[in-house]
C-alpha cells in the first residue's frame, strides 16, 4: 500500500487537514506573525483542494499534528481543482 504524510491542524474548537504541498514552516511563520501584529487573516489549502481563510489572533489555540495515510492521488493542494462532498465519497 502506498502511503503519504497528512498533517491535521486543530485551530480552537475547528479542525482542517491540510491538502498535500503545504509548506508547514511558512504556514506556522505567518500564523505567528498574524498573532504578533496582534490578528490578522492566514490562508491555506485542505483535503479536497480548497481554500481556507482564518482569523488568527493573539488568543487562537493552535495545534499542528502529523500521521501517515493511505495515498490519495487527488489530494494535490491546487486549489484550482477542488474535490470532495456527497457525490465524491471514494
Amino acid at each position: 500500500m502506498q502511503t503519504m504524510v497528512r498533517t491535521r491542524m486543530a485551530l480552537n474548537e475547528s479542525e482542517f487537514i491540510l491538502a498535500q504541498g503545504q509548506d508547514i514552516a511558512e504556514l506556522r511563520r505567518r500564523m505567528e506573525g498574524a498573532m504578533r501584529a496582534g490578528g490578522g487573516f492566514v490562508e491555506f489549502v485542505v483535503v479536497g483542494n480548497r481554500s481556507v481563510s482564518v482569523l488568527m489572533t493573539p488568543t487562537t489555540q493552535v495545534v499542528i499534528s502529523v500521521e501517515t495515510v493511505e495515498f490519495d492521488a487527488r489530494d494535490t493542494g491546487d486549489s484550482a481543482v477542488p474535490y470532495g462532498g456527497e457525490y465524491d465519497l471514494l
